[in-house]
């Protein structure tokens, strides 16, 4: 364990402190589906669902949406499988492949099961990692289990860790990075509950090309050290932006100025994604998503057709 990663498990210990004594999120239930529908969405997106956080929020609250038949199937399982997260034993195997076969089911054939064939992860057509051949699969998912049962390394070290040799295994056809992340939320919230709807997939989505470049590099080194260091350093600037918000009147003239630019580059070109309106701006997608919604809602902008076809009209 390197110093850098020793000073970010205390920075991140002090800040879970503050949020412990400030925070009422567990008691709040707005504000947990908000950020379990983050957490989703984001999860999601990073392999590669095309559905936008209100569409998400539409899929879970019942309502109908067009978008591909898979992309809302693969929104009920995960919200499935995260409503299940307070009763499932991170150190349990079973409740692993349980888990898996909500994610997956009527996704894949092998929904539940660990995998019998081998599986590759491709950047294009280049083979970035070659999972474990899958006959070995159950012995080392078995001895990885146990290992993070038996370790007396602190929740914020395991759980990386964990995070970093169950993708290096690859212990499923599809679903792995979805489950991964799952499994993350699930050690950490043993530790402190409010994990449990702390979205940290949102930055894992915003920082996407650095998680695929952490986890090649551990895989080139042989050893999880990048990775934990990167997981550290997301999850505490998640922290952050929960402890430290912007103060109520800079927040305020900052999100009237993000609206107005938003209003002028869609006047200028209302085929602009929320991902080319972040980049203009300079603030999240999440960001942008959340000003977006406000301007329809108030009727400033107008949707005009379909959501991959249409334009936003600015009114």
């Amino acid at each position: 364990m390197t110093e850098d990663i020793t000073n970010l498990v205390i920075e991140i210990g002090e800040l879970t402190g503050i949020i412990t004594l400030k925070e009422n999120m567990p008691a709040n239930p707005i504000l947990r589906r908000e950020n379990r529908i983050r957490s989703i969405h984001s999860s999601l997106s990073i392999e590669q669902n095309t559905l936008t956080v209100e569409q998400v929020s539409n899929v879970i609250n019942g309502k109908r949406v067009l978008g591909p038949p898979q992309d809302i199937r693969e929104v009920q399982n995960a919200y499935e499988a995260y409503e299940l997260l307070t009763r499932l034993n991170p150190y349990s195997i079973k409740d692993l492949l349980k888990a898996h076969k909500i994610m997956m089911g009527d996704l894949v054939k092998e929904a539940g099961l660990f995998r019998s064939k081998g599986v590759g992860v491709y950047a294009g057509d280049d083979l970035i990692h070659a999972g474990t051949p899958p006959q070995y699969v159950p012995e080392l998912i078995s001895e990885l289990f146990a290992w993070l049962k038996e370790s007396s390394l602190h929740p914020l070290i395991r759980s990386c860790i964990f995070h970093y040799e169950f993708e290096f295994i690859h212990p499923f056809s599809d679903g792995n990075g979805r489950i991964g992340r799952l499994w993350h939320t699930l050690i950490l919230s043993k530790w402190k509950v409010f994990f449990l709807w702390l979205p940290i997939e949102t930055l894992m989505k915003e920082r996407q090309e650095h998680y695929y470049i952490a986890l090649n590099a551990a895989n080139t080194s042989g050893e999880s050290t990048v990775f934990v260091h990167f997981m550290l350093c997301v999850i505490r600037d998640t922290l952050k932006e929960l402890v430290t918000p912007p103060t109520e009147s800079s927040q305020k003239d900052d999100y009237e100025t993000n609206e107005e630019k938003v209003v002028l580059l869609l006047s200028q070109n209302g085929k602009l994604s929320a991902k080319s309106l972040a980049n203009e701006i300079g603030i999240s997608e999440r960001q942008v998503e959340r000003i977006v919604k406000n301007l329809k809602a108030s009727g400033r902008i107008q949707r005009i057709g379909a959501n991959r076809s249409g334009y936003w009209k600015v009114i």
